[in-house]
């Protein structure tokens, strides 16, 4: 199998480099003569390039026939049939273009800038304000970049292109742990929060069109959401475009992937259109036994009932079988990264853990008018897992409490505990949002009023777990055996469990969390002397009902928003923001109350800028965020089930961003970030003044992506980046002595070639072989998850 990829791989690559290419130049025009001046143009669905001030545009293209496609937000797509010589340039006659009555955003999608930056939020955001214009940080990773960088889930680096952003080890692919400014950041898809204790299971990137980070408090627009900001994926809908792409990669540690995007319509008008994603997926890693497989699909459909309303049904569905989550951990009583990177406690008998995901979404889309449009959503998630986790055991005690075998013993020797681990996560959402235009006098007003309702139940059994040692004889990890552990798998135990009872009367009460809520919101933005200076005003109630492992409890409040934006030129804004947050929270201490709902203010200045007419966009902001009743995993709980409550934190720091095509040819996403994040108050004053765990004060990141664009090399590209985290805390509070996280620093580069419907790339990740982890100080031991060394990965892309 692996000689079939790289010779379809090379074959690709030789077919699309024998082609002697010519040029195709043109002039795009508005339907009022002007200029159309950032218009995208496709070759074939392929290639791409924008029009210049002047509304001109090149590109090169293979001998034989073509069409061009120009299209963007707010104009009627147009193609043109062509025929290009070899080795002679086109000349296209003058283009005009109609101005579109479908302008709704479930069709119209992307950026008409290039395919690296975007300054259009996703419907699903709920503004309609440009990024540029919007007073508060918001960065969108498009799905170019993903692609090029050769991302496939989370966990491959997405983090690197937003600053101060990290991502902390925990059940690798399962879901995604989130964290910048002193908090993780609430997860969302497609504008619904769809964070809980655990999953649902992160986002596959092949579904994924592109990723919006809005930093600071999101509840104006998004529903409950952390003081710290959220992050939105946002998926693939049908364009109204007739394309499609299959992509084919194969990697280190028998990786072996495959997906296919096709997008188009069932009819010549274009009233019902379809967009369907396939991918399959074979990995194993570095460590023996560890394995995860995935396979999924996501077919959507759009209906245009006419010009004003449109009805969009998706459905994604998402299966996993991996290895037992636990065993990414490696422990040792005498500091970090003390055994081999390819270690393991796993065991080759171990149950798999397998993962069921379902997610429905309904979008109504409806335009009154051109000032006026109400959105209205429907989302249902199901997550059902079914497998098990793993720790340590406990500490073998005497009569009188003494340890006498301890589980993680300094001369090496480990008990491995391992639990039942089903799961069953149901989540229920609805929306409905209003989004209009009015102008009174010379202030123009954009309004945005709904309402949003959820439901959340999470249901988990991990009431029984056995050890696969006995304490008479431990796992030993300077001399370990597997596959025949000394006191058995217990297989069957868990087997009779999962078959005598339902999941719900396996968890009990100590087993189930439910969250409920709703809330109304209203935000007025005025814009003065022609749009030069922005105030918004904004307000939302909500209310709150939670269920943690059987103690109830009920919160409402109402939070406002005010935000300043002020337009110094046509391509640069300063903006300022103040807002409050109130986040309801999961969680039970050891005592068995309940934590508080968490509440937070937000201030924040910054500047944004647009260079080079849009192709390259910066972003400087300092922030201070005030968190009351904030909530962390409890350092002595192993499980994960219990949580500890602090009075206040604050976080301050400054973030810079920076991305797009810098010159012709050459991309970049660059961006740093100083993140001070402390416990000011504390409600014993043990912690005040202690950092705030799981972060790094300084971050740093760049991806550079660099392709010739003429000449006999034309299509062959370079890319590479690093990443950098410098004072990082770790996971939780260690003990009195113990060490912090080292210095972290990788680097990634790779190889593409892209002519024409062709893009092959190859990455090395890791370059340098660093020895690189995360990890805390547990009890009286350390615990730490290692990242693979030097590894490599192919991919070809073949659009069509």
């Amino acid at each position: 199998m692996k000689k079939i990829f790289m010779i379809f791989g090379a074959s690709l690559l030789s077919l699309a480099a024998s082609a002697q290419s010519g040029e195709v130049k043109g002039r795009v025009l508005r339907h009022d003569g002007l200029p159309a001046t950032q218009v995208v143009i496709t070759l074939d669905n392929a290639d791409e390039v924008t029009t210049d001030n002047d509304g001109v545009f090149i590109i090169d293209a293979t001998p034989g026939k073509h069409t061009i496609t120009i299209h963007g937000a707010g104009i009627k797509n147009k193609t043109v049939d062509i025929t290009v010589s070899e080795d002679k340039t086109i000349e296209v006659a003058d283009i005009y273009l109609s101005k579109s009555n479908t302008d709704l955003d479930e069709i119209v999608i992307g950026d008409t800038r290039n395919q690296y930056v975007s300054n259009t939020p996703s419907n699903s955001l709920r503004i309609e304000t440009p990024v540029l214009e919007t007073p508060q940080n918001i960065q969108i990773i498009t799905g170019k970049v993903l692609a090029d960088q050769m991302a496939t889930t989370f966990r491959d680096g997405v983090i690197r292109n937003v600053s101060g952003a990290t991502m902390l080890e925990h059940w690798g692919d399962m879901y995604a742990r989130i964290n910048a400014r002193g908090s993780r950041l609430a997860a969302f898809r497609n504008g619904v929060n769809i964070t809980s204790n655990w999953g649902p299971l992160t986002e596959d990137l092949a579904f994924v069109d592109h990723v919006e980070f809005v930093k600071g408090p999101a509840g104006f627009m998004m529903s409950t959401g952390e003081p710290s900001g959220i992050y939105n994926t946002v998926t693939k809908r049908p364009t109204g475009e007739t394309k499609g792409e299959a992509n084919f990669m194969m990697g280190s540690y028998d990786f072996y992937r495959a997906s296919v995007d096709l997008d188009g319509k069932f009819d010549k008008e274009g009233k019902v259109l379809y967009r369907l994603n396939v991918l399959g997926q074979t990995k194993n890693s570095f460590r023996q036994f560890e394995y995860n497989d995935r396979y999924g699909f996501a077919p959507v459909i759009t209906y245009k009932f006419d010009d004003k309303t449109t009805f969009t049904a998706e459905y994604i569905f998402q299966h996993a079988k991996m290895s037992n989550v636990g065993t990414y951990y490696v422990f040792a009583t005498n500091g970090y990264a003390k055994l081999p990177r390819n270690f393991t406690l796993a065991d080759p008998g171990l149950d798999p853990t397998t993962v069921n995901d379902h997610n429905i979404n309904l979008n109504l889309q409806h335009k009154f008018n051109d000032d006026w449009k109400l959105t209205a959503q429907l989302s249902y998630f199901n997550y059902q897992q079914v497998g098990s986790s793993m720790w340590t055991g406990a500490d073998l005690t005497d009569s009188l409490g003494n340890i006498t075998v301890p589980a993680v013993g300094a001369d090496g020797k480990v008990i491995r505990n391992v639990s039942i681990w089903d799961a069953s996560n149901i989540m229920k959402f609805g929306q409905v949002y209003l989004n209009g235009n009015i102008q009174t006098g010379a202030v123009h007003q954009r309004i945005l009023a709904g309402i949003d309702a959820g439901d959340k139940e999470y249901i988990a059994d991990w009431n029984d777990g056995f050890n696969l040692d006995t304490y008479e004889s431990p796992f030993d990890v300077n001399n370990p055996t597997y596959g025949n552990p000394s006191n058995g798998y217990h297989s069957d135990q868990f087997r009779l469990r999962r078959e005598s009872m339902s999941l719900v009367q396996r968890a009990g009460i100590y087993g189930m969390v439910n969250q409920s809520y709703a809330s109304a919101y209203v935000q007025d933005e005025l814009a003065f002397f022609e749009n030069r200076l922005r105030l918004t005003i904004a307000g939302r109630y909500t209310y709150v009902k939670n269920n943690d492992y059987n103690t109830v409890t009920e919160a409402k409040k109402f939070t406002p928003r005010i935000g300043l934006s002020y337009s110094i030129d046509k391509a640069t804004s300063a903006y300022a923001l103040y807002d409050q947050a109130f986040v309801p929270q999961s969680g039970i201490k050891k005592d068995g109350s309940t934590v508080k709902p968490l509440t937070g203010d937000n201030m924040e200045i910054g500047i944004k800028r647009d260079w080079m007419d849009g192709k390259w966009n910066t972003c400087l902001s300092v922030y201070r965020i005030l968190k009351n009743n904030a909530v962390a995993g409890d350092p002595s709980d192993p499980t994960g089930r219990y949580s500890i409550e602090f009075g206040q934190t604050k976080t301050q720091g400054i973030e810079f961003d920076i991305r797009g095509e810098i010159v012709r040819g050459l991309t970049l996403t660059a961006n740093y970030a100083y993140t001070d994040s402390k416990i000011t108050k504390d409600l014993t004053e043990a912690n005040v003044g202690t950092v705030v765990p799981g972060f790094a004060k300084h971050t740093a990141n760049a991806w550079l992506n660099y392709k010739i664009m003429d000449g006999v090399l034309n299509g062959l590209g370079i890319s590479g980046g690093a990443s950098y985290m410098a004072d990082r805390s770790t996971w939780t509070w260690g003990g009195t002595g113990t060490n912090n996280l080292p210095t972290y620093f990788r680097l990634d580069g790779g190889l593409f070639y892209e002519k024409g419907k062709v893009r092959v790339s190859a990455d090395i990740f890791n370059i340098t072989d660093k020895y690189l982890y995360s990890g805390a100080a547990y009890a009286a031991y350390y615990y730490w998850q290692a990242e693979a060394g030097r590894n490599w990965r192919m991919g070809v892309t073949y659009r069509f």
